[in-house]
């Protein structure tokens, strides 16, 4: 059974071959010019990167926080949470209060790069973190600022300052709103699913489409959301005076820790360690410009 880059099964209807006779194109096209309206008047200049994001204007920073604050309380329920005064629970709960009081002036910095305004929309977080047991070498942040950190990071991290580039990379995530953005690529995506079907498109001539949508859009949309979150999450851990040289040897780690068992780049979510570790490698000058500019322990 055929898999599309969304871990979507194909049913097993009837296959058509992938012709796109008897198609009803008028209904293509107007489907298209409603996702052309609706991609075009929901571009923004995002402060932070510079770049032009698409999000949805309905889904304001606070409808995030709210939908984080919900998968947070049903997640909560089926985790197990490490006591708080556990060493490591009180390390990184140490790292994430360093890294968040750096949030405001490195905003600030990096949208005055193009000339533009932060919109500090960490204002409104409730920031916390919370280790969890469990083997997952793993970390994430949600919109509105509840954190989770798996135990099975420490000893790959193996220091406070790879711990903090990783959490510096997760709460970027959430201050770049790369899920309001991951909410709208959705909406386009169903768009499209909805425009196949009103069509005429059979399972196979859909699934097709939606494969080149993913390896043409999404995930290159979702590589370049990771790199983002790389280049701002090394500049707040080097401005909260961590070492952000650990950065390199972190993902080296992190490469040997998957046993060189990860997808090929370009049917991935995430760059491979090769790539990251050569884009931090170019981001190294200026996050050092960061820690010598913003960490008190270096001046």
């Amino acid at each position: 059974m055929a898999i599309d880059p969304y871990g979507n099964q194909a049913q097993g209807t009837r296959r058509r071959g992938f012709g796109f006779g008897g198609i009803r194109w008028w209904v293509l096209l107007l489907f298209g010019a409603y996702a052309v309206y609706y991609w075009a008047s929901n571009r923004s200049t995002d402060p932070l990167t510079g770049e032009t994001v698409l999000i949805d204007k309905s889904i304001s920073p606070e409808d995030e926080k709210q939908l984080g604050l919900q998968a947070w309380s049903e997640l909560i329920q089926t985790e197990q949470p490490v006591p708080p005064g556990d060493p490591n629970a009180q390390a990184v709960r140490a790292i994430m209060q360093r890294l968040v009081a750096k949030v405001p002036a490195v905003s600030d910095s990096l949208a005055a790069e193009h000339n533009l305004q932060a919109q500090h929309i960490e204002r409104t977080f409730d920031w916390d973190v919370t280790l969890l047991q469990s083997e997952q070498v793993n970390a994430f942040c949600l919109p509105g600022g509840k954190m989770a950190v798996y135990t099975g990071l420490i000893p790959v991290a193996q220091n406070n300052d790879a711990m903090a580039i990783v959490m510096g990379h997760e709460i970027t995530h959430a201050l770049l709103r790369h899920g309001a953005q991951r909410m709208t690529e959705q909406k386009l995506a169903q768009i499209g699913q909805m425009a196949g079907m009103a069509s005429g498109m059979d399972a196979s001539q859909m699934q097709a489409v939606m494969a080149v949508y993913g390896y043409g859009r999404a995930l290159p949309y979702a590589r370049k959301q990771e790199t983002q979150a790389d280049e701002m999450g090394l500049m707040l851990a080097a401005a909260a005076c961590f070492n952000p040289e650990e950065a390199i040897p972190l993902w080296e780690r992190m490469g040997a820790a998957s046993g060189g068992e990860s997808p090929p780049e370009f049917s991935s979510t995430h760059p491979n360690p090769g790539t990251r570790i050569q884009n931090l490698q170019a981001l190294m000058p200026k996050a050092m410009e960061y820690r010598a500019k913003f960490c008190e322990e270096a001046k």
